[in-house]
């Protein structure tokens, strides 16, 4: 969908970044919108979903398993 968006998880890229979720999460938040920037009517909405998806983004990284690494790698 969001061919702009990396791989965010092991092997495809070690050390993520909370720059690199909220990029992620904007890329997404303007696809879904349609927006690249919002109208100033809408900022608040479209800045509260880039966050809401950055911090899922960030939960779901950590609770991911990658085969052949352990919690500890």
């Amino acid at each position: 969908m969001c061919r702009s968006i990396k791989t965010l998880r092991p092997p495809f890229t070690d050390d993520v970044t909370p720059d690199d979720m909220h990029a992620a999460a904007l890329q997404y938040v303007r696809k879904v919108s349609g927006f690249r920037a919002p109208a100033a009517h809408n900022r608040e909405a479209f800045d509260a979903a880039v966050e809401q998806i950055a911090r899922a983004t960030e939960h779901l990284l950590a609770a991911l398993t990658v085969r052949g690494q352990s919690a500890s790698d």
